[in-house]
């Protein structure tokens, strides 16, 4: 690509209330939840949760004001994951809608061990156990038990697994709304048993939910066959936001721009990092450099496999989990951008690769194909020799400046976090008029 193109690139990308204590004096208003609890129990505090020292009283509720509780991510800000992109950017536009919106993340991801504001997101870390089969849902059980005592409007619970605590959260007495990320019971990480349970979660959040969401329409189909469930289509966001250079991480890792190709995702085997690792070594470009972008949350047999593959093939670079400026820097300055993945909701990754302007090359799952991209942005599924064929024929081949403007156009109308919020809030405000 021409020095002329990667500078337009740039230039477009920056365009049932608690029981009252009859203990407390006259008029005597508890300063915190955990007060109003302690009272309520005629004193007895000791055992109570540390999280609820931390919970003013006047914030459970402020006048004037609707609150939407989160759940079923690791957490926010710069945390990594689909899930997590999603929530902190559509929280952050709730917030300038005026709502209060308080995210409940785990605590080892989150960068406070106790509740933080960020961009006027309030963010309760909150314990769960490090074991990848339990992590999750118990984290959710406890987090729902937790907003019971924020009292929000809304309980937005994200994901299908997480969506097993549903029916816990309605004998709570939340209106709650579920959005369905993606079949996560495809992944490969997961054995038979987790499996059913991530289809339980599916189950209990399309039939139990007072309001569903999915980021695709293939999802909102399916869900309609599956569960006779009327679902929302909210697609995923992009945010097309200014390119600041001079982070130091081309330097880092000994990149020149334009000369690598990129994929930025988690070490997890339905990213397919491997299959991507094959078709480079297969590409034999001494011009070219792979890197990897991105981390497993576990040492697992296929981080390991990663790395030792990575190893091996000259060219590949293991960037490790990257956020902000830095991996805006590294879309910035691709070549290619290459989705190999076997499983997507909608690939939050390959629209930021899209707002950047960068040509793109993605497995032909359904998610991707989604996206509507030219029939030459995609190719087979695991065809090692396919993905190498068209590797080649892409960094080959440059787009044209008029190209890579259409493409950045394109992302930044067609998947704004603006019109994220406004549909989110659609389905809101049609729970809250009930």
């Amino acid at each position: 690509m021409s020095r002329k193109s990667g500078v337009s690139r740039n230039r477009m990308a920056q365009s049932g209330a608690l029981p009252r204590a009859h203990s407390m004096a006259a008029g005597q208003v508890p300063s915190t939840v955990a007060d109003e609890l302690r009272t309520a129990a005629g004193g007895r505090g000791a055992g109570l949760p540390e999280e609820l020292a931390s919970i003013p009283r006047s914030q459970a509720g402020r006048r004037g004001r609707r609150r939407v509780v989160m759940l079923g991510l690791r957490g926010i800000p710069n945390v990594q994951g689909g899930v997590e992109k999603h929530v902190e950017m559509l929280a952050g536009k709730l917030v300038e809608h005026g709502w209060d919106a308080d995210v409940i993340g785990r605590r080892h991801y989150l960068q406070k061990p106790s509740s933080f504001s960020w961009n006027g997101i309030r963010v309760f870390p909150l314990w769960a156990p490090r074991l990848m089969a339990l992590e999750a849902f118990v984290h959710t059980f406890v987090g729902v038990c937790f907003a019971a005592l924020r009292r929000p409007d809304i309980l937005h619970i994200h994901a299908v697994g997480p969506a097993l605590l549903v029916p816990l959260a309605r004998l709570l007495g939340m209106k709650v709304v579920v959005t369905h990320h993606g079949y996560d019971y495809d992944r490969q990480k997961w054995g038979t048993f987790a499996k059913r349970m991530l289809r339980l979660g599916e189950f209990m959040g399309m039939r139990l939910s007072h309001g569903r969401i999915a980021i695709s329409k293939e999802i909102v189909h399916a869900m309609g066959e599956r569960h006779r469930a009327a679902v929302t289509f909210v697609p995923n966001g992009v945010a097309v936001s200014p390119v600041r250079g001079g982070t130091g991480i081309l330097d880092e890792f000994g990149l020149a721009p334009r000369r690598y190709i990129l994929l930025a995702a988690r070490l997890v085997p339905e990213k397919r990092q491997t299959d991507l690792i094959q078709a480079f070594a297969k590409l034999g470009s001494a011009d070219f450099k792979l890197v990897l972008a991105g981390d497993g949350e576990f040492e697992t047999p296929y981080v390991q496999q990663v790395r030792a593959m990575t190893a091996n093939v000259a060219g590949v670079v293991l960037a490790g989990f990257q956020t902000g400026d830095r991996l805006a820097e590294l879309f910035a300055n691709a070549a290619l951008f290459v989705l190999p993945s076997s499983h997507e909701g909608m690939p939050i990754a390959l629209l930021e690769a899209m707002a950047h302007g960068l040509p793109v090359l993605a497995s032909d799952i359904v998610a991707n194909r989604e996206l509507d991209l030219p029939s030459d942005d995609y190719f087979p599924l695991g065809d090692i020799d396919a993905l190498a064929t068209a590797i080649g024929s892409k960094i080959a081949n440059p787009p044209s400046e008029e190209q890579v403007l259409s493409k950045i156009r394109h992302a930044e109308l067609t998947y704004s976090w603006t019109g994220v919020a406004a549909k989110t809030l659609a389905v809101y405000g049609s729970l809250l008029s009930k």
